[in-house]
């Protein structure tokens, strides 16, 4: 019977959640094709919520959150996987009421899992983690809609936060003048060093909420963060311009009028990275590992499976920059 570390998340009877790490074995894993030591995961804004007793997100406890994993597959029900086949999964179940990648071992679906990228090693796999993949699909949904780096500025909202940072080296890096948005002032040079050319203030984007259109601006926008900011920003954009959203950060509503739309003729683009079909994820990865490839090494802190209960309290304070990579020695 093999023995594994893992964080779990447990409710006590006043109900209050409590964070430790445990020892825990293989057989209290769910059913799946699939069982994978997990080398690397990552921290993300949906694991502190499962961490914090979000039943939104999960349901039943005691869980090990992480949606986020890359491994090695250790036993494989399947001819599509073999042993020693190095694997990432991201998203469906994983993390959220399936025990998930802050333990060092899951056993997950095959339908869930795409071989490793040669160009791309597990560590860096998960330094992107859900975050990279969802704002390279940002990214490439606004490419799709017909924005390119001369049609100006693109603005990330939430910039310092995992997928913001990420778009803001990508797109940088793809030749677009990129505006960043934070609420965060005095991480202004980090986000320079990211390769922003411009700082724009979270005061500023809430301002005019109450106007049905505000002056034509971006060019196109990466959102993270929702609420009435994505709806500013939508009112911003400039002719034909689009956004796309994924995030929620900001609130999961906002004032909304269809002037901008049948004016401008805007787009506003909704982007999901949970659910996507493998195929459209293994593309994504694949383009990630090659013409897509980043140096993210100045966006990253890289933690033990024990550091983690005080970066998720980080998190859910609103305190993270950039990407934590947990490391499952």
């Amino acid at each position: 019977m093999t023995e594994f570390k893992a964080l779990l998340v447990s409710e006590g009877t006043d109900g209050s959640f409590q964070r430790e790490v445990v020892q825990r074995n293989v057989e209290q894993l769910p059913q799946g094709e699939l069982l994978i030591r997990v080398r690397y995961s990552s921290l993300n804004y949906k694991d502190a919520l499962s961490a914090s007793g979000n039943r939104g997100v999960t349901k039943a406890y005691p869980h090990t959150p992480g949606i986020d994993a890359a491994g090695v597959v250790e036993a494989s029900g399947v001819a599509e996987f073999a042993v020693g086949d190095e694997v990432i999964v991201t998203g469906y179940d994983l993390g959220m009421n399936t025990a998930g990648g802050f333990g060092q071992y899951i056993r997950v679906p095959a339908a869930w899992a795409i071989k490793r990228p040669q160009g791309l090693p597990l560590r860096e796999a998960m330094i992107l983690g859900t975050a990279g993949l969802t704002a390279a699909l940002c990214v490439d949904k606004l490419e799709q809609a017909g924005v390119t780096p001369e049609a100006g500025t693109v603005l990330v909202t939430g910039a310092t936060g995992g997928v913001g940072s990420i778009a803001v080296v990508l797109l940088k890096q793809l030749g677009y003048r990129v505006a960043a948005a934070t609420g965060k002032a005095e991480q202004a040079e980090f986000l320079r060093g990211l390769g922003a050319d411009e700082i724009v203030s979270r005061e500023e984007l809430q301002q005019g909420s109450e106007r049905p259109m505000l002056k034509e601006r971006w060019a196109a926008a990466v959102d993270t963060v929702g609420g009435d900011i994505l709806f500013n920003v939508v009112k911003s954009l400039r002719h034909s311009g689009s956004v796309a959203c994924c995030g929620l950060t900001a609130g999961v509503g906002f004032q909304a009028s269809v002037l901008p739309f049948i004016l401008r003729g805007v787009n506003l683009l909704g982007v999901d990275s949970v659910e996507l079909p493998l195929v459209v994820k293994a593309s994504m990865w694949d383009k990630l590992s090659l013409q897509w490839k980043l140096d993210l090494s100045a966006l990253c802190r890289e933690v033990g499976l024990e550091d983690l209960p005080e970066a998720i309290e980080r998190i859910l304070a609103g305190g993270m920059v950039g990407r934590i990579l947990v490391r499952l020695d």
